[in-house]
């Protein structure tokens, strides 16, 4: 089985509550905030801070974490390398929408301007 099966494999049966903390601790460690990282994730998927509680709080997979989002229209604009690939050329679907969210959480660690995250003209 090659690398990227691996990945997706994993993906599938991975919560979103396992990586949330990861995502906090990332941001804030960086000097940036809670309201700024739910901000990209509403971007990203639709949900809002209530939302998010509920998903977290019923230990939902990325997989139906996912499913029951409503895709950004401009997510196809989330381009570059995380975790080794190139989130454009990503070929499973559930697999990319994992790598945009957390191409847009590296971004926003690295300290990238909120607007130009949310790819705003």
């Amino acid at each position: 089985m090659n690398k990227a099966n691996n990945q997706n494999e994993r993906i599938v049966k991975m919560t979103f509550a396992s990586v949330y903390p990861h995502y906090v601790t990332k941001v804030e460690k960086k000097g940036r905030t809670k309201e700024e990282l739910y901000k990209v994730i509403e971007w990203l998927t639709g949900y809002d801070e209530n939302k998010l509680t509920e998903l977290i709080e019923n230990n939902v997979t990325f997989e139906l974490f996912f499913k029951n989002a409503t895709l950004n229209p401009n997510a196809h604009l989330i381009k570059g390398v995380i975790c080794g690939y190139r989130v454009e050329e990503i070929e499973n679907p559930l697999t990319q929408k994992v790598r945009y969210l957390d191409k847009l959480i590296d971004e926003l660690a690295k300290g990238k301007k909120i607007e130009k995250i949310l790819r705003v003209s």
